[in-house]
């Protein structure tokens, strides 16, 4: 059986990735989403859970069981060694699952596999995984007011969110194939994810 194609899909918080993603899997693709993975380890008797509460106390859990995503957000933003640290407990496990499901998706007969990757250029440790890299790409100011008007957060929350992203310049540089999805209706965006289904032969 041949081994299907393994696309790698990045953009910025705001980018429009996720939206991309799912129109690739209209079109026949397996979808693998990373940080969907990444929010079920850290979820109430998520696999992670343990490690956390471990490295972090168990202030880092809130009163579900969950990992206090606000509480571990502002501490990572502030402190490069605890989120080298968060990272080092939950990258391996959404490694394993992204494989796993990687697997079964080959083993159900898809030609394609999209792994959606919210930080791909910045972690570095993809690249060997994936054949192609799509990246979406659009203006700061355009992702400023999409996550601003989705999730009611400040101008200034949202800048900072940006800030520990890669620039738009790296991302572009990791590319393979870029969308431009800045002020474009949603049947033009589903055109490129139909180009792209062509290109990596869905």
């Amino acid at each position: 059986m041949q081994r299907p194609t393994h696309l790698g899909l990045t953009g910025g918080i705001g980018s429009g990735k996720s939206t991309l993603g799912q129109m690739l899997q209209s079109c026949g693709a397996a979808l693998i989403d990373a940080d969907a993975i990444a929010r079920s380890v850290t979820a109430p008797g998520g696999a992670a859970i343990a490690d956390i509460r471990s490295a972090f106390g168990q202030e880092a859990i809130d009163a579900t069981g969950a990992m206090d995503r606000a509480r571990m957000r502002a501490l990572v933003f502030a402190n490069p060694q605890a989120r080298a640290q968060l990272e080092a407990i939950v990258h391996p496990w959404v490694t394993r699952l992204c494989d796993q499901q990687a697997r079964d998706a080959a083993a159900a007969g898809h030609r394609a596999i999209v792994f959606d990757i919210p930080l791909l250029v910045e972690s570095g440790r993809w690249a060997r995984r994936l054949d192609a890299v799509v990246v979406v790409d659009c203006s700061a100011e355009t992702q400023i007011q999409r996550v601003m008007a989705r999730n009611g957060l400040q101008r200034a929350a949202v800048q900072a969110i940006l800030d520990t992203q890669a620039s738009r310049k790296a991302r572009r540089a990791a590319a393979d194939a870029v969308v431009l999805n800045d002020g474009i209706a949603l049947d033009v965006l589903q055109s490129h994810a139909m180009q792209l289904a062509c290109l990596f032969g869905l």
